[in-house]
């Protein structure tokens, strides 16, 4: 074990090697300096104010562009501001498995919004994607993640390019108003409709196959847009993009990956690439001999690996059903290796996510007194279902955001947060 701690060291494969104080003051900076101009972080200003009003008895049609997947429906509030979620259906993200031309692009959202066009004049739109928000809601995408290939699409507004596609098919939208929103923002208006009071702010966060951040800041303080007042308005941070570099192995992951200067922290923390960086990181320790020729035959044999795969072999494992388990199998020193391995970048990664958070709620100015906690929103399936990675986070939340900047802070789970929040803002236009 002092071999695969020496090995674990030695790439900065730890929670101990990340610097907090440094990352926070990084993240803190990147931030202030993203609502002024250039910065690492985005910080897109998206007119979307926390006070956006649910209607009741009104319908809007909501779309979700997600990682890998499109999602459309009807979401009606009832009487009570309950959301009602009907003709829900599912496919596959246009550009996910081979790149797609702008024409491809809108055709592919325009035929699965057909169906529901004639239901409502306003259309919500969870944009997973960085994109610049324009006053009259509309977005232009600044690049893909994910690894969503459709580069022709960057730089074109979606709102638009949809209503053009579905006028070209007849359809009537004179009267047709677009309002798109990142994901992060969807959940943080989602937390808001259903924490109305006795919270002092509110936080969107997504860690699923990317990773994400919103909050709420003073107009007054976004210099880039120079518009004056006291009001708020939630910030898309662009928190994956955070450009950090914690060690040589992750250097070497970054450049195996499409745009590899982009979506550092992403790249570092999110369901897409934790299983990507541990198979490299599990090459290098067969490489220095950390792990066993007899497991390298094995490995190599398998499918290579990805972050559910690596999570299974930390929540079982003595589970001869899973391939990382048959790899060890016979040879305890490769066993207890692996999943020192395997912890180690899950907890690093929960570290960073908990620098990530602590870095928007300080920003945000909530969460000062303790009966009115700042409300975090967490979102997304690596958060929740990847082995030790929610505990982890807790955690060093507790350390740093509580123990260290006397913080309060409340993580809540709302199923269909971004059709709700997408749904609030369509509403809202």
């Amino acid at each position: 074990m002092d071999k695969v701690q020496s090995f674990i060291e030695k790439y900065g494969l730890s929670a101990k090697s990340v610097n907090t104080d440094e990352i926070l003051s990084l993240f803190r900076a990147e931030m202030k300096k993203g609502l002024k101009g250039a910065s690492s972080l985005a910080m897109i200003a998206t007119y979307v104010s926390t006070d956006a009003e649910i209607k009741k008895g009104e319908s809007v049609i909501v779309l979700d562009a997600g990682g890998t997947n499109f999602r459309t429906c009807l979401v009606t509030f009832d009487d009570n501001k309950n959301p009602i979620i009907s003709d829900f259906q599912k496919t596959g993200m246009p550009g996910v498995k081979e790149e797609v031309s702008a024409k491809q692009f809108f055709s592919i959202l325009a035929d699965n919004v057909e169906r529901l066009i004639d239901k409502s004049d306003r259309i919500g739109f969870c944009f997973s994607y960085a994109a610049e928000i324009l006053e009259n809601h509309d977005g232009i995408p600044l690049m893909f993640s994910k690894e969503i290939k459709a580069p022709e699409v960057v730089g074109m507004p979606i709102g638009e390019n949809l209503l053009k596609e579905l006028a070209s098919r007849g359809y009537d939208v004179k009267n047709k108003k677009v309002s798109i929103v990142n994901d992060t923002v969807a959940t943080l208006l989602a937390a808001k409709a259903a924490y109305p009071e006795n919270a002092s702010g509110y936080i969107g966060f997504i860690l699923g196959t990317g990773t994400n951040t919103a909050y709420a800041e003073k107009t007054c303080n976004i210099e880039k847009i120079n518009k004056p007042g006291e009001d708020r308005q939630i910030i898309n941070v662009e928190s994956g993009c955070l450009k950090i570099s914690l060690g040589e192995l992750d250097d070497a992951y970054m450049a195996t990956t499409k745009d590899p200067d982009s979506y550092h922290l992403e790249k570092k923390i999110s369901g897409a690439y934790l299983g990507g960086f541990a198979a490299l990181v599990i090459e290098k320790a067969i490489e220095d001999g950390v792990l066993s020729a007899s497991f390298a035959e094995k490995y190599r044999a398998i499918e290579k690996i990805n972050t559910t795969r690596m999570s299974h072999y930390l929540e079982m494992p003595h589970n001869m059903e899973y391939d990382l388990v048959r790899c060890v199998e016979g040879n305890e020193d490769d066993a207890s290796a692996l999943y020192e391995i395997i912890k180690n970048i899950i907890e690093r990664a929960a570290k960073l996510t908990a620098i990530n958070l602590t870095a928007a709620v300080l920003e945000s100015g909530a969460g000062t007194e303790p009966r009115y906690p700042v409300v975090i929103n967490a979102d997304g399936t690596t958060f929740y279902k990847t082995e030790f990675l929610e505990f982890y986070t807790r955690l060093y939340l507790d350390e740093i955001l509580a123990k260290a900047n006397k913080r309060y802070y409340k993580i809540v789970n709302m199923d269909n947060s971004p059709t709700i929040g997408a749904a609030i803002a369509g509403l809202a236009l």
